[in-house]
């Protein structure tokens, strides 16, 4: 994640991390992307069951859940062992997760045990009493997703009236006094719904929003030829840089971020440095402090049937299942060579990345979209949109 606001309207310094040691078990949530140690927050994919059909589910979710998925008592043993390992953050995803009968208890069981637990859901479901109980259950943040406005995100979400279900849903978050936030990924088919986005946020009030580069797994392998263009993506990354700047003149100060794309950490530096912000090393060294891609170490996923993987979107290795062996066990566990590659990904990426000099605030950028479509894993990433004479040494 690249937080605009706090790199470009410096709402975090690096001064923040440092006060903490930059270690998981002392930092507040909005800090721990600069942690030292890494520890991994935690991706579940708890049901694959949906109630919607979106064209780009990385997860492909379906209908009705899966014969597979975990128990109530199997989701209370990962959770246990995930707090014992010292994980900040669960995040209970699907499919949609609040078609699993049991995820009220579960996140109650989380947040009892100090991890914070945060939802990432259509909102569809959540009416005011929904809203309430998420609340009650200790859950602590709610990430909706929205891929534009109403015509285009039905259609993006494959049900005819999403859009509104889901604005009702961040009402009786917002009503219920649970923190809310957009969720939207970006392609050619929804690009021009950004403005209209970022109207929604200051009108609605919305606290936080994630803008998504679209990356190529599940239904979303779909929708390889609708991503954007390098040019089209510097030109929406600036949008969205400039919108927070504006709201944040406004007094407006919303949580914005880019997600799944650590060119734009790169991107937003060397904009600074044309535009002589005096901020610009500061956010050097935040970036730094993040450092890029962390699939495998920072990031972790586990599907509805216990598989692990290193990120939610990469689903063609895994190093385990928590029905075998413990969660905490599986990510320790260094004989196997992915993962332990993964923990070292700078000395193996290929191509341009393997010579660039943000490799360091980058990490490699996507896994997942490198082996999409060059077919090594190891490959550079499709959608880094720098040029070539932005990634030289100097």
């Amino acid at each position: 994640m690249i937080g605009i606001s706090k790199l470009y309207c410096g709402t975090v310094e690096p001064s923040d991390a440092l006060r903490y040691g930059r270690h998981t078990g002392r930092l507040p949530s909005h800090l721990l992307q600069f942690s030292s140690d890494k520890k991994p927050v935690v991706v579940w994919n708890a049901t694959r069951a949906c109630n919607l059909h979106c064209v780009h589910c990385y997860a492909s979710a379906l209908p009705q859940s899966d014969e597979h998925e975990l128990s109530t008592e199997q989701g209370y043993a990962l959770i246990e062992d995930l707090a014992a390992y010292g994980v900040p953050v669960i995040l209970f995803s699907g499919g949609e997760p609040l078609m699993k009968a049991d995820i009220l208890k579960l996140a109650r069981f989380a947040a009892d045990r100090g991890m914070r637990a945060v939802l990432s859901t259509n909102g569809t479901l959540i009416d005011e009493q929904k809203a309430v109980q998420l609340r009650d259950a200790g859950i602590a943040y709610a990430g909706i997703s929205i891929d534009g406005l109403e015509k285009v995100n039905d259609r993006f979400r494959g049900v005819k009236g999403a859009f509104k279900a889901a604005l009702d849903g961040i009402r009786n978050c917002q009503n219920a006094g649970l923190k809310v936030g957009l969720r939207f990924t970006m392609s050619k088919v929804n690009a021009d719904q950004v403005p209209g986005i970022f109207d929604l946020i200051e009108d609605m009030d919305i606290e936080r929003a994630c803008f998504y580069h679209l990356v190529y797994s599940g239904r979303g392998s779909n929708l390889r030829d609708q991503d954007l263009s390098h040019e089209d993506t510097r030109q929406i990354v600036d949008y969205i840089i400039d919108r927070t700047k504006a709201m944040y003149d406004k007094g407006l100060q919303k949580e914005i971020l880019t997600v799944d794309n650590h060119a734009d950490g790169c991107y937003l530096y060397l904009r600074m440095l044309k535009e002589g912000n005096p901020r610009a090393k500061d956010v050097l060294e935040l970036l730094k402090m993040n450092g890029g891609n962390s699939s495998g170490e920072g990031i972790a996923c586990v599907s509805w049937d216990g598989t692990v993987y290193a990120d939610q979107f990469w689903r063609e290795h895994s190093f385990g299942n928590v029905l075998s062996r413990p969660f905490s066990e599986i990510w320790s566990d260094l004989s196997n060579p992915l993962l332990m590659r993964l923990r070292e990904k700078k000395r193996y990426v290929q191509g341009r990345c393997a010579t660039c000099r943000w490799l360091d605030i980058c990490g490699g950028n996507f896994r997942a979209r490198a082996e999409a479509v060059t077919g090594d894993l190891w490959g550079e990433d499709p959608a880094c949109y720098l040029t070539d004479e932005e990634i030289e040494e100097r």
